[in-house]
């Protein structure tokens, strides 16, 4: 099985790549980005590429893909709304565009194209219009995500949010299990759908974990 991830050098992209590279079902995994990835496996292929907004120079390197994770996104913090589209919104349809096989888009815990948050309503949006595609194509909103296996995410912020938040997952596990997951069940997941398992097309926490096994 073939997979391409989008925004691998991310918390989740870090993640779904980890499983990816230890399930045994999946033979080839090309991960996209603008530098080098710093990662190295047999059965992985990174390739470079500027502009995400047109991945048609790189098309040939996504053929006969089973399965297309996009990870990839940025802190709506600080950014106006034509700031914040294109990663969440238009490059996520155009790997879509590209890329054949399952698609799988995360998105995040209060998505709603009709909300008042901007974040919120690109995300919302974004959906939408992938789950109107021809194919199959499911969708994450993960609430609270705890990093393992030395995952953390990029944006610092983040960083020192997990860290300082560390030891509230095993109370919010057992009080929100609607809206806690970890980078591995995400990755689990995600792996699970390309596979074929069965399940809604929208994901919460818990249907993540429930994916995952």
């Amino acid at each position: 099985m073939k997979i391409v991830v989008f925004g691998a050098s991310g918390m989740v992209g870090q993640g779904a790549l980890r499983e990816c590279l230890l399930d045994p079902a999946v033979t080839s995994v090309v991960t996209v980005g603008r530098s080098p990835l710093g990662t190295s496996d047999p059965k992985l292929r990174h390739v470079v590429h500027a502009d995400f907004g047109d991945l048609s120079p790189v098309a040939s390197e996504f053929a006969g893909a089973d399965a297309c994770f996009y990870c990839m996104g940025v802190t709506s913090a600080g950014l106006t709304e034509a700031e914040y589209t294109p990663v969440t919104h238009d490059y996520a349809l155009e790997a879509a565009r590209v890329v054949g096989g399952t698609f799988v888009y995360v998105s995040g815990e209060g998505a709603d194209a009709g909300s008042k948050t901007m974040w919120a309503r690109v995300k919302g949006r974004t959906e939408n219009e992938l789950l109107a595609l021809d194919r199959p194509v499911f969708v994450l909103r993960p609430g609270f995500i705890q990093p393992l296996h030395g995952i953390t995410s990029r944006t610092r912020i983040y960083r020192y949010l997990y860290s300082w938040s560390s030891w509230l997952y095993p109370v919010l596990r057992k009080v929100a299990p609607k809206y806690v997951t970890t980078t591995e069940l995400v990755g689990r997941a995600m792996v699970a759908l390309a596979k074929g398992a069965q399940a809604e097309r929208v994901l919460r926490s818990d249907g993540i974990n429930r994916v995952a096994g």
